[in-house]
């Protein structure tokens, strides 16, 4: 596996290759990561996986900061899973000069849910991924489901924009207990790992009342909602929604259901596609 930090370099190294295989990452990699480089692998070209910590898509507020730097690490595992080529550029080489140029994704599908709880999100994150695929030109990318609207945000870019890229959706990745694989689960300590798994199991809950025929969204996000609070947690929100758009459901749609909340000072978020229709 090789390892390069300049746009020159990566794109020496891919020069003539084609069926490139591309999966972007901020590093500080866990299983579901790899699950996508394995996923990626399929495509059967070479694997490049990125790593580089995105300032656009951070708050003021939020963790780019302290957000973990395991470089050597996450080499170490993307070699173990099979990797080809890493570009794990700094800062100064991917933004040379303040990125004024952005991309601005619909606000219907990129100010709802995610987006309204952090303003501009989807524009640091179209913009990156944006710049990326201009770097790797990519035949396939790879994102996970757990990042659910992200992914659906990427989709919708590269359609609009007609770039020869095929977008796939790799599974969430979950521990023993249903916890959803993040980060950011890191930052957790012992008390809210434990904790941490009342996530998914409203998720799973709400799964199973609309299996038993209850169709009043509101009610059931709000009682989702309440049950977290009362455990501690800072819900942000329990939304059941479209696949297809995130819309609120109408007659007919296949579902899912999506949520965030913080549990101390760590916000993790999580979603469930239901075997359910309208």
């Amino acid at each position: 596996m090789r390892i390069v930090h300049t746009i020159a370099e990566l794109r020496q190294a891919l020069a003539g290759a084609t069926g490139t295989a591309f999966v972007p990452t901020m590093g500080n990699l866990h299983a579901g990561h790899l699950s996508l480089i394995e996923r990626a692998r399929k495509a059967r070209g070479p694997v490049v996986a990125s790593i580089f910590v995105n300032r656009l898509q951070f708050a003021p507020h939020e963790d780019f900061d302290t957000y973990p730097r395991t470089l050597e690490r996450d080499c170490d595992l993307l070699r173990a899973a099979g990797c080809n080529l890493v570009f794990a550029p700094n800062e100064a080489e991917l933004y040379p000069e303040p990125q004024v140029f952005k991309v601005e994704p619909p606000a219907a599908l990129a100010d709802i849910l995610e987006g309204h709880f952090r303003p501009g999100f989807f524009t640091g994150v179209c913009t990156v991924v944006l710049k990326l695929f201009n770097c790797v030109q990519p035949r396939v990318a790879v994102f996970g489901k757990k990042d659910y609207q992200q992914l659906m945000v990427i989709r919708r870019m590269v359609q609009q924009l007609a770039l020869p890229i095929d977008v796939v959706a790799g599974e969430t990745m979950r521990g023993e207990d249903g916890l959803a694989l993040s980060s950011r689960n890191g930052y957790l300590d012992a008390s809210q790992r434990l904790e941490a798994v009342a996530l998914s199991r409203e998720l799973s809950g709400v799964r199973i009342e609309l299996r038993r025929g209850r169709r009043d969204w509101s009610a059931m996000e709000e009682a989702a909602m309440q049950s977290l609070a009362v455990r501690g947690w800072q819900p942000d929100y329990v939304a059941i929604r479209r696949r297809t758009d995130l819309g609120m459901p109408t007659n007919g749609d296949a579902l899912v259901v999506l949520a965030a909340a913080r549990i101390g000072a760590t916000r993790l978020i999580d979603n469930l596609e239901l075997d359910v229709a309208v």
